[in-house]
C-alpha cells in the first residue's frame, strides 16, 4: 500500500522502574483518527531502559495492520538510538558499543527492530515531566502499572 494511503497511528510510550532494576511499568497510548487505546502492563523486575523498549514494542504489537507511526518517547535513549544511526552501527560492530561493550538490552533492540521494519516508523522525543498530556498520562500509567501486584516476568522473545 502506498504511504499515502497508510493509516497514522500516533504512539506515545513510557516506561518505568521502581529501583533501577526494580518492579517496572509500561503506559502506552494509541491514537489514530478519532479512536485512542490505552495499554499499561507490570513488570516484576526492569530496568528504566528496559521498560521505554518494553512500551514502544507493546504498542507497535498493537497494530494490527502496516501503519505509519509516529512515536513520542521521553527517553533520548531510544529515540537517539533511531535518529542518529546508533542501532546501524550497534548491528554493524556485531551488537557491540563504540567502546566495544556488549550493547544492553539487545534482544529487546532485536524485538523493536523487527516490529519496525513492519510499519513506516518515525521517532520523535519529548522532554518527560513537561506538562505534555499524552507524555504525562503514560507515565502515570506506567508507574500505576509497577505498583500493581499483578506483574510478569520481562520476557522480549
Amino acid at each position: 500500500m502506498p504511504a499515502d494511503l497508510l493509516p497514522e497511528v500516533l504512539l506515545f510510550a513510557d516506561g518505568c522502574s521502581l529501583g533501577n532494576p526494580g518492579p517496572g511499568g509500561i503506559g502506552v497510548i494509541l491514537k489514530s483518527g478519532n479512536k485512542s487505546k490505552k495499554i499499561s502492563k507490570g513488570y516484576t523486575q526492569a530496568t528504566n531502559n528496559q521498560m521505554e523498549l518494553q512500551a514502544i514494542i507493546t504498542g507497535l504489537e498493537a497494530l494490527k495492520t502496516k501503519c505509519k507511526v509516529k512515536v513520542y518517547t521521553d527517553s533520548k535513549y531510544v529515540a537517539n538510538a533511531f535518529n542518529q544511526g546508533w542501532l546501524e552501527k550497534w548491528q554493524r560492530n556485531g551488537w557491540k558499543t563504540a567502546s566495544k561493550k556488549d550493547v544492553k538490552n539487545q534482544e529487546l533492540w532485536q524485538k523493536l527492530l523487527e516490529l519496525t521494519s513492519r510499519h513506516e516508523v518515525e521517532f520523535s522525543w519529548i522532554k518527560g515531566h513537561n506538562n505534555h498530556l499524552e507524555n504525562e498520562l503514560c507515565d502515570q500509567l506506567a508507574k500505576e502499572a509497577a505498583r500493581l501486584k499483578k506483574t510478569q516476568p520481562l520476557s522480549p522473545k
